[in-house]
Parts: structure tokens; C-alpha cells; sequence
């Protein structure tokens, strides 16, 4: 099977042109899992599948690391564009893609005929908490008490297209990310599990951010974490619009537009290489 190895701002996954190499569905879970391996495998954070699609200009099927199906990547939809782009699927610098039943419009930025940068509209951040889903008969959780393995934190949940709970903290860089993401991502509060951000503000344009994703663990950037960021900053009056988030393995721009309601983030994508495994 060929496929292409990406990453935006470190955050990497396989690429697999799903229109010429074709897995069964039920092995995808297994196979995900065997590529995904970063011993005994390609290593990746996931593995995403990009197929034909009569809706959209192409069809994002992702698959975190532990084989379960994701509804949304921001790194992993940028990457998207540039392998289309790249590749000569097409030739539009305005594109759709459609992941989990949402399209999403990206805007390519070109040079010397490669993608160097993606800016996506990333839809309508979701903060009802029965559509996140949060389990709690609160029609929303803002700067809400949680208690993990006897400590309380203070978190903000917000959906983009993914479920996420944002924690604010006033430092982030000794967190044991590894022990408390996992209670996190496997609370009774989330039935869907949860993706976790670990936010500092730095000030009121900028801020630092780690993350545990449900399925994969801590990965160097979360591009739906970042934009969850931005609506849990606005939410508790923590920054403006427009922030810059700064992630382990790069940066991102978000901007929230509230007057249309509409999340768009910019970062880049970056090709590593391509290559053929035999499954």
C-alpha cells in the first residue's frame, strides 16, 4: 500500500489516496492501529484516508492511532489540502472536504506550486453541552468544576465537529500530562470520551497549549483543540478574537468571527515523505 507521511505543527498522520488503495472497512480499525505504531509500524498520531466524494471536492475518512473512528482534525484537514494540491487532484486553491457528514471549505495558499499554508473554515463552535456531548442536565458547562483522581479543575467544553474540554491553568509545562489525560479522556461526564486542552494565557492575543486527544494521547498540536481554545478564552473574557496558540510543535492563527459565528484557523502543512508498506 503507497501512502504519504504529513504533519502540521508535529501533529502526523498517514495519508492514504483511498480512490487507488483500498482497505476493507472492518480491517481499517487493525490496520490503523499496525501503521500507526511508531515501533513496529510507520508511527503516526492516526491514519486518514482520502476518498472520492459526491458532496464535496474529497472525503476525509480519519482514524486515530488506537483504530477508533474521529469526526474532525485541523492538522490533519490542512494536510488534506496540500496532499490534493500537491498531488494534482486538482488544481483549485478553494476546496471542500467532507469529514463525518460536515464539509469544511479550505483556502490554499501556493508556492512554487506547493501548499504552504491552509486557512479553514471550521464551521460553528457548539456549546450545548447535550450536543458536545457532556453528561449533566446543564444546558452548558462554562468555568465549571471537575473533579480527576481527587483535584479540582475548572473547565470550559465546547464542540468543534469533536468534543473538548478546556482547562486553564497557570502553568502547563511541568503538567504530567500522561497521568491525568487519561481521566480526563475516559470520564464518567463524557460518553463520547473527550479531547483535553492544558491552556496558559499568555496575554490577551497569544496562548500556550497541550493537549491530550482521546484515542492517540499527548500529540505536539491539535488544530479542532485550538479552536476550542479561542471560544473557551471568549467564553470566560480571557482574550480577543484573534489569538495566536502557541502548540509543541508550532503555531496556530485562530479567529473567531461572531458576527457570522464562524471559527477559521491557519497554520501550515508540511510533506515528510512517501512510501510503500505491505500489509
Amino acid at each position: 500500500m503507497k501512502f504519504t507521511k504529513m504533519h502540521g505543527c508535529g501533529n502526523d498522520y498517514i495519508y492514504v489516496d483511498g480512490s487507488s488503495e483500498h482497505v476493507d472497512r472492518e480491517k481499517k480499525p487493525e490496520v490503523v492501529r499496525r501503521l500507526s505504531d511508531r515501533h513496529f509500524g510507520i508511527g503516526g498520531d492516526g491514519v486518514i484516508f482520502i476518498n472520492p466524494s459526491t458532496e464535496a471536492d474529497f472525503e476525509m475518512e480519519m482514524y486515530n492511532a488506537d483504530g477508533s473512528r474521529a469526526e474532525m482534525c485541523g492538522n490533519g484537514i490542512r494536510c488534506v489540502g496540500k496532499y490534493v494540491y500537491d498531488k494534482g487532484l486538482t488544481d483549485k486553491k478553494k476546496i471542500s472536504i467532507i469529514c463525518a457528514g460536515k464539509i469544511k471549505h479550505l483556502f490554499l495558499t501556493i508556492q512554487d506550486k506547493k501548499v504552504v499554508l491552509v486557512r479553514v473554515n471550521m464551521g460553528e463552535p457548539e456549546i450545548l453541552a447535550k450536543k458536545i456531548p457532556v453528561n449533566t442536565p446543564k444546558e452548558s458547562l462554562v468555568d465549571e468544576p471537575i473533579m480527576v483522581e481527587g483535584k479540582e479543575y475548572r473547565m470550559t467544553c465546547v464542540s468543534i465537529g469533536n468534543p473538548h474540554a478546556v482547562i486553564f491553568m497557570d502553568s502547563i509545562d511541568d503538567l504530567q500530562i500522561e497521568k491525568v489525560g487519561p481521566y480526563f479522556e475516559n470520564h464518567s461526564l463524557f460518553p463520547n470520551r473527550i479531547n483535553t486542552e492544558f491552556v496558559k494565557i499568555i496575554d490577551e492575543n497569544t496562548v500556550q497549549m497541550r493537549i491530550w486527544e482521546r484515542g492517540t494521547g499527548e500529540t505536539m498540536a491539535c488544530g479542532t483543540g485550538a479552536c476550542a481554545t479561542l471560544v473557551a478564552c471568549m467564553e470566560n473574557n480571557m482574550t480577543n478574537e484573534q489569538i495566536t496558540v502557541r502548540l509543541l510543535g508550532g503555531e496556530l492563527e485562530i479567529y473567531w468571527d461572531k458576527a457570522q459565528n464562524l471559527v477559521y484557523m491557519t497554520g501550515p502543512a508540511t510533506h515528510v515523505y512517501d512510501g510503500e508498506i505491505i500489509l
